[in-house]
């Protein structure tokens, strides 16, 4: 029999220590968990096993060492931030959320459980930051990396920039309207990528019928976008890049309801609204002044994510942007 791998060991770790936790709850009732979704505190939450147990995590070998240096940096860009804010406020002109935070703070002082705390105010700016910029840089360099693969569609995208806004003037987005195509190949690169396939945990808010399932209140559930975003039912290839997804036969735009890369319902992403707007701008503009070649046959790009687990990340890639 083969000795088991590394990372074979690493997730029945962390199998050990999910039933660990979840059976310490049953029994006490009064023990904490770790921070991270009942009854799954662990997932989502490797930092939380570095400060258990930071003796045996250094002995994993892979790529999870970088995590609690990388988020000690952001932590800190965050602090940085605060105590800048902190020299300029003015409880009468306040600027930005972190001001409007420590007005809060300030009202609600005598309350010890208030939820307005110097922790929650970091983790405030860490949150903005992590789920306001990676998620759509991370979709805007996926989508560059999908038009240097498909030449033949980037042309077509150019084409209707010059034909609807020219190269006299910048994109805005009263021009979305009459661009039917790259309005499609804006929502064919969310859909194709699915950059986040499982959406966060949400609980629900009273016991829920579901087909012949009954759902208790308080549940903690995760949708599955990447099984809407590539059903086959809604999208002929849905593995395959296809702007005709979002296209009626007359070149149309093609609404679907089965397009939600921002989750789903009244709690979705809070950001959706400007996310599509700087993809659309930023996207219509690189490709109003720039043609994008790779150093390499463009059928021989690799499209596939290199990680996929919370999220899809492209591959890193060599990029030439030629001016037009």
């Amino acid at each position: 029999m083969d000795p088991l791998s590394t990372a074979t060991i690493f997730l029945l770790f962390c199998l050990a220590c999910l039933v660990f936790f979840v059976t310490r709850h049953k029994s006490s009732g009064t023990e904490k968990l770790p921070p991270g979704p009942f009854p799954l505190p662990i997932i989502g939450n490797l930092l939380q096993l570095y400060t258990l147990f930071p003796s045996f995590m250094e002995l994993i070998p892979g790529p999870h060492h970088r995590l609690p240096k990388n988020f000690c940096r952001l932590q800190q860009f965050a602090l940085d931030e605060i105590n800048e804010h902190k020299s300029t406020f003015d409880p009468s002109a306040p600027q930005d959320v972190i001001d409007f935070f420590f007005i809060k703070m300030k009202e609600e002082g005598q309350n010890d459980n208030t939820e307005f705390s110097f922790d929650n105010l970091i983790t405030t700016v860490v949150d903005l930051f992590a789920a306001g910029t990676e998620t759509t840089s991370t979709t805007l360099r996926y989508g560059l990396l999908i038009l240097m693969k498909y030449p033949q569609v980037q042309e077509k995208m150019q084409e209707e920039i010059d034909r609807v806004v020219g190269r006299t003037r910048s994109p805005c987005m009263a021009d979305r309207g009459q661009m039917p195509y790259t309005d499609a190949i804006v929502h064919e690169i969310q859909r194709f990528i699915a950059l986040i396939p499982m959406s966060l945990p949400h609980a629900v808010v009273k016991d829920t019928k579901f087909r012949e399932y009954i759902i208790p209140k308080g549940t903690t559930i995760y949708p599955t976008l990447s099984s809407v975003l590539h059903d086959s039912t809604e999208f002929p290839n849905p593995n395959g890049f296809d702007p005709h997804h979002f296209l009626n036969k007359d070149g149309t735009f093609r609404k679907s309801n089965h397009f939600m890369p921002f989750s789903a319902g009244k709690r979705l992403c809070a950001g959706e609204g400007m996310a599509r707007m700087e993809l659309f701008l930023f996207w219509t503009t690189i490709l109003q002044n720039f043609t994008l070649k790779p150093l390499m046959d463009p059928k021989t790009l690799d499209i596939t994510p290199q990680f996929s687990s919370l999220g899809n990340v492209p591959k890193p890639y060599l990029l030439c942007a030629l001016p037009r």
